[in-house]
Protein backbone atom coordinates (compact mmCIF):
# COMPACT_ATOMS: atom_id res chain seq x y z
CA UNK A 1 0.00 0.00 0.00
CA UNK A 2 2.79 2.38 1.02
CA UNK A 3 3.99 1.83 -2.45
CA UNK A 4 0.87 2.85 -3.93
CA UNK A 5 0.64 5.78 -1.87
CA UNK A 6 4.29 6.67 -3.22
CA UNK A 7 3.62 6.16 -6.75
CA UNK A 8 0.86 8.01 -6.78
CA UNK A 9 1.90 11.14 -4.94
CA UNK A 10 5.53 10.99 -7.15
CA UNK A 11 2.60 10.31 -10.09
CA UNK A 12 0.98 13.81 -9.21
CA UNK A 13 4.05 15.85 -9.47
CA UNK A 14 4.87 14.52 -12.60
CA UNK A 15 1.17 15.24 -13.62
CA UNK A 16 1.70 18.58 -12.30
CA UNK A 17 4.83 19.24 -14.57
CA UNK A 18 2.98 17.21 -17.65
CA UNK A 19 0.46 20.06 -17.36
CA UNK A 20 2.78 22.83 -18.23
CA UNK A 21 3.83 21.17 -21.08
CA UNK A 22 0.46 19.89 -22.74
CA UNK A 23 -1.26 23.12 -21.76
CA UNK A 24 1.62 25.30 -24.06
CA UNK A 25 1.72 22.64 -26.71
CA UNK A 26 -2.20 22.31 -27.11
CA UNK A 27 -2.72 26.20 -26.56
CA UNK A 28 0.45 27.44 -28.67
CA UNK A 29 1.62 24.21 -30.56
CA UNK A 30 5.39 24.21 -28.85
CA UNK A 31 6.96 22.29 -26.94
CA UNK A 32 9.08 24.16 -24.38
CA UNK A 33 11.76 22.28 -23.17
CA UNK A 34 12.72 24.93 -20.97
CA UNK A 35 9.39 24.06 -18.64
CA UNK A 36 11.89 21.73 -16.09
CA UNK A 37 14.11 24.12 -15.35
CA UNK A 38 11.13 26.20 -13.80
CA UNK A 39 11.28 23.26 -11.01
CA UNK A 40 14.57 24.34 -10.69
CA UNK A 41 14.09 27.99 -10.12
CA UNK A 42 11.73 27.09 -7.57
CA UNK A 43 13.27 25.00 -5.50
CA UNK A 44 16.22 27.76 -5.46
CA UNK A 45 13.87 30.41 -4.82
CA UNK A 46 12.66 28.50 -1.70
CA UNK A 47 16.32 27.92 -0.87
CA UNK A 48 17.11 31.54 -1.05
CA UNK A 49 14.17 32.48 1.10
CA UNK A 50 14.61 29.91 3.96
CA UNK A 51 18.20 30.87 3.83
CA UNK A 52 17.60 34.42 4.45
CA UNK A 53 14.56 34.37 7.16
CA UNK A 54 13.30 30.58 7.72
CA UNK A 55 9.62 30.81 7.10
CA UNK A 56 8.90 28.35 4.53
CA UNK A 57 5.29 29.76 4.16
CA UNK A 58 6.64 32.63 2.62
CA UNK A 59 9.30 30.82 0.51
CA UNK A 60 6.60 28.94 -0.70
CA UNK A 61 4.71 31.91 -1.96
CA UNK A 62 7.56 33.89 -3.40
CA UNK A 63 8.53 30.75 -5.58
CA UNK A 64 5.32 29.99 -6.87
CA UNK A 65 5.38 33.78 -8.12
CA UNK A 66 9.00 34.14 -9.10
CA UNK A 67 7.69 31.06 -11.23
CA UNK A 68 4.93 32.58 -12.81
CA UNK A 69 6.68 36.06 -13.60
CA UNK A 70 9.40 34.01 -14.91
CA UNK A 71 7.51 32.06 -17.31
CA UNK A 72 5.99 35.05 -18.28
CA UNK A 73 9.29 36.73 -19.21
CA UNK A 74 10.20 33.85 -21.21
CA UNK A 75 7.19 33.92 -23.09
CA UNK A 76 7.43 37.41 -23.90
CA UNK A 77 10.98 37.35 -24.94
CA UNK A 78 12.05 34.03 -25.80
CA UNK A 79 9.14 33.01 -27.61
CA UNK A 80 6.30 35.88 -28.85
CA UNK A 81 9.06 37.25 -31.28
CA UNK A 82 9.06 33.20 -32.82
CA UNK A 83 5.20 32.98 -32.80
CA UNK A 84 5.22 32.45 -36.65
CA UNK A 85 8.79 30.88 -36.92
CA UNK A 86 9.30 26.90 -38.17
CA UNK A 87 9.05 24.56 -34.92
CA UNK A 88 12.27 23.59 -35.36
CA UNK A 89 13.49 27.61 -34.53
CA UNK A 90 11.29 27.34 -31.77
CA UNK A 91 12.29 24.08 -30.30
CA UNK A 92 16.10 25.38 -30.52
CA UNK A 93 15.19 28.12 -28.40
CA UNK A 94 13.56 26.29 -26.19
CA UNK A 95 16.43 24.22 -25.29
CA UNK A 96 19.14 27.34 -25.54
CA UNK A 97 16.77 28.64 -22.96
CA UNK A 98 17.08 25.46 -20.56
CA UNK A 99 20.75 25.45 -20.77
CA UNK A 100 20.62 29.57 -20.26
CA UNK A 101 18.57 28.91 -16.93
CA UNK A 102 20.93 26.01 -15.74
CA UNK A 103 24.15 28.01 -16.04
CA UNK A 104 22.77 31.23 -14.46
CA UNK A 105 21.96 28.80 -11.73
CA UNK A 106 25.45 27.23 -11.58
CA UNK A 107 27.01 30.69 -11.66
CA UNK A 108 24.65 31.60 -8.76
CA UNK A 109 24.99 29.32 -6.54
CA UNK A 110 27.45 27.06 -7.70
CA UNK A 111 27.40 23.11 -9.27
CA UNK A 112 27.23 21.52 -5.87
CA UNK A 113 23.73 19.99 -4.43
CA UNK A 114 22.22 22.71 -1.89
CA UNK A 115 19.98 21.22 1.45
CA UNK A 116 16.81 22.11 1.13
CA UNK A 117 14.72 21.47 4.26
CA UNK A 118 11.01 22.01 3.89
CA UNK A 119 10.37 20.45 6.99
CA UNK A 120 10.06 16.52 8.85
CA UNK A 121 6.74 15.33 8.05
CA UNK A 122 7.38 11.97 9.63
CA UNK A 123 5.14 8.93 8.80
CA UNK A 124 1.69 7.50 9.86
CA UNK A 125 1.35 3.36 10.54
CA UNK A 126 -2.14 2.06 8.84
CA UNK A 127 -2.20 -1.44 10.25
CA UNK A 128 1.72 -2.76 9.31
CA UNK A 129 2.25 -0.45 6.94
CA UNK A 130 4.24 3.05 7.06
CA UNK A 131 3.42 5.81 5.03
CA UNK A 132 5.03 8.87 4.71
CA UNK A 133 2.70 12.09 5.80
CA UNK A 134 4.44 14.25 2.85
CA UNK A 135 3.13 11.48 0.23
CA UNK A 136 0.05 12.31 1.28
CA UNK A 137 0.04 15.73 1.05
CA UNK A 138 1.58 15.92 -2.23
CA UNK A 139 -1.24 13.19 -3.28
CA UNK A 140 -4.12 15.09 -1.75
CA UNK A 141 -2.62 18.55 -2.69
CA UNK A 142 -2.12 17.68 -6.10
CA UNK A 143 -5.59 16.28 -6.67
CA UNK A 144 -6.65 19.45 -5.46
CA UNK A 145 -4.81 21.59 -7.39
CA UNK A 146 -5.81 19.46 -10.64
CA UNK A 147 -9.42 19.53 -10.33
CA UNK A 148 -9.07 23.11 -9.51
CA UNK A 149 -7.33 23.55 -13.02
CA UNK A 150 -9.98 21.46 -14.85
CA UNK A 151 -12.92 23.33 -13.64
CA UNK A 152 -11.04 26.67 -14.55
CA UNK A 153 -10.43 25.60 -17.85
CA UNK A 154 -14.34 23.92 -18.39
CA UNK A 155 -16.27 27.02 -17.03
CA UNK A 156 -14.20 30.59 -16.67
CA UNK A 157 -14.05 32.59 -19.59
CA UNK A 158 -10.33 32.23 -19.89
CA UNK A 159 -10.50 28.32 -19.88
CA UNK A 160 -13.42 28.96 -22.59
CA UNK A 161 -10.93 30.66 -24.73
CA UNK A 162 -7.75 28.56 -24.25
CA UNK A 163 -10.00 25.98 -25.46
CA UNK A 164 -10.85 27.87 -28.75
CA UNK A 165 -6.95 28.86 -28.85
CA UNK A 166 -6.39 25.33 -28.84
CA UNK A 167 -8.64 24.28 -31.33
CA UNK A 168 -8.27 26.84 -33.88
CA UNK A 169 -6.40 29.94 -33.59
CA UNK A 170 -7.20 31.54 -36.35
CA UNK A 171 -11.29 31.36 -35.79
CA UNK A 172 -10.54 32.35 -32.18
CA UNK A 173 -8.96 35.46 -33.05
CA UNK A 174 -11.68 36.33 -35.47
CA UNK A 175 -13.75 35.89 -32.61
CA UNK A 176 -12.35 38.84 -30.77
CA UNK A 177 -10.12 36.60 -28.35
CA UNK A 178 -6.30 37.90 -27.65
CA UNK A 179 -4.46 35.39 -28.63
CA UNK A 180 -1.09 36.37 -27.27
CA UNK A 181 -2.87 37.04 -23.76
CA UNK A 182 -4.00 33.74 -23.46
CA UNK A 183 -0.23 31.94 -24.89
CA UNK A 184 0.74 33.79 -21.71
CA UNK A 185 -1.64 32.86 -19.37
CA UNK A 186 -1.01 29.61 -20.28
CA UNK A 187 3.27 30.26 -19.58
CA UNK A 188 1.71 31.68 -16.34
CA UNK A 189 -0.34 28.98 -15.06
CA UNK A 190 2.64 26.24 -16.42
CA UNK A 191 5.38 28.01 -14.65
CA UNK A 192 3.01 28.11 -11.10
CA UNK A 193 2.51 24.73 -11.49
CA UNK A 194 6.27 24.02 -11.90
CA UNK A 195 6.82 25.88 -8.80
CA UNK A 196 4.37 23.75 -7.21
CA UNK A 197 5.51 20.60 -8.13
CA UNK A 198 8.96 21.65 -7.09
CA UNK A 199 7.60 21.77 -3.47
CA UNK A 200 6.85 18.63 -3.25
CA UNK A 201 9.68 17.39 -5.36
CA UNK A 202 11.70 19.23 -2.08
CA UNK A 203 9.64 16.99 0.59
CA UNK A 204 10.76 13.79 -1.26
CA UNK A 205 14.19 14.80 -2.12
CA UNK A 206 15.59 17.67 -0.49
CA UNK A 207 18.28 19.24 -2.23
CA UNK A 208 18.35 22.01 -4.71
CA UNK A 209 21.36 21.82 -8.20
CA UNK A 210 21.11 23.30 -11.72
CA UNK A 211 19.97 20.32 -13.24
CA UNK A 212 17.37 19.36 -11.02
CA UNK A 213 14.51 19.77 -13.63
CA UNK A 214 16.15 17.89 -16.02
CA UNK A 215 15.45 14.23 -15.40
CA UNK A 216 11.56 15.01 -14.25
CA UNK A 217 11.06 17.51 -16.85
CA UNK A 218 12.01 14.70 -19.41
CA UNK A 219 9.61 12.04 -17.40
CA UNK A 220 6.65 14.52 -17.46
CA UNK A 221 7.51 15.44 -20.99
CA UNK A 222 6.72 11.60 -21.04
CA UNK A 223 3.68 11.07 -18.98
CA UNK A 224 2.25 14.08 -21.31
CA UNK A 225 2.83 12.15 -24.40
CA UNK A 226 1.81 8.64 -23.12
CA UNK A 227 -1.46 10.55 -22.17
CA UNK A 228 -2.03 12.77 -25.03
CA UNK A 229 -0.15 15.62 -25.70
CA UNK A 230 -2.80 18.48 -25.69
CA UNK A 231 -5.05 16.70 -23.52
CA UNK A 232 -5.18 17.79 -19.96
CA UNK A 233 -6.82 14.56 -18.71
CA UNK A 234 -4.21 12.61 -20.80
CA UNK A 235 -1.38 14.54 -19.18
CA UNK A 236 -2.90 13.76 -15.32
CA UNK A 237 -3.36 9.82 -16.08
CA UNK A 238 -0.17 9.66 -17.75
CA UNK A 239 1.77 10.86 -14.67
CA UNK A 240 -0.13 9.03 -12.33
CA UNK A 241 0.72 6.01 -14.42
CA UNK A 242 4.38 6.57 -14.42
CA UNK A 243 4.86 7.62 -10.91
CA UNK A 244 3.37 4.40 -9.86
CA UNK A 245 5.34 2.36 -12.67
CA UNK A 246 8.84 3.99 -11.54
CA UNK A 247 7.78 3.49 -7.79
CA UNK A 248 6.83 -0.47 -8.59
CA UNK A 249 10.03 -0.99 -10.63
CA UNK A 250 11.81 0.71 -7.50
CA UNK A 251 10.49 -1.62 -4.95
CA UNK A 252 12.13 -5.06 -7.27
CA UNK A 253 15.36 -5.53 -6.60
CA UNK A 254 15.73 -7.84 -9.53
CA UNK A 255 14.90 -4.21 -12.15
CA UNK A 256 15.13 -1.36 -10.03
CA UNK A 257 18.31 -0.12 -11.73
CA UNK A 258 16.27 -0.73 -14.94
CA UNK A 259 13.46 2.03 -13.54
CA UNK A 260 13.94 4.56 -16.37
CA UNK A 261 14.25 2.52 -19.16
CA UNK A 262 11.07 0.54 -18.32
CA UNK A 263 9.66 3.88 -18.22
CA UNK A 264 10.78 4.47 -21.88
CA UNK A 265 9.35 1.32 -22.92
CA UNK A 266 6.21 1.96 -21.94
CA UNK A 267 6.04 5.01 -24.09
CA UNK A 268 7.33 3.30 -26.62
CA UNK A 269 5.06 0.30 -26.22
CA UNK A 270 1.99 2.50 -25.53
CA UNK A 271 2.52 4.73 -28.66
CA UNK A 272 3.14 1.57 -30.85
CA UNK A 273 -0.60 0.60 -29.82
CA UNK A 274 -2.11 4.16 -29.72
CA UNK A 275 0.21 6.90 -31.57
CA UNK A 276 -1.72 9.65 -30.63
CA UNK A 277 -1.42 8.31 -26.74
CA UNK A 278 -4.34 7.00 -24.39
CA UNK A 279 -6.43 10.11 -24.16
CA UNK A 280 -5.16 12.33 -27.56
CA UNK A 281 -7.21 13.53 -30.45
CA UNK A 282 -6.11 13.27 -33.89
CA UNK A 283 -6.30 16.09 -35.55
CA UNK A 284 -6.88 17.33 -38.86
CA UNK A 285 -4.70 19.34 -40.93
CA UNK A 286 -6.00 22.22 -43.02
CA UNK A 287 -4.90 22.05 -46.79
Amino acid sequence: MSILIDGLSLGAIFALIALGYTMVYGIAKMLNFAHGDIIMVGAYAIFTTLSLNGHIALAIVISVVICTVMGIVMEKLAYKPLRGASPLAVLITAIGVSYLLQSVAQIIYGSKAQSVSIGNFGTIDIGSVKISISSIITLVVGAVIMTVLTLFVSKTNTGRAMQAVSEDRGAAQLMGINVNKIITVTFAIGSALAACASIFYLMQIPSAEPTLGAMPGIKAFTASVIGGIGSIPGAMIGGILLGVVEKVCQSIPAISSYTTAVEFALLIIILLVRPIGLLGKKRREKV
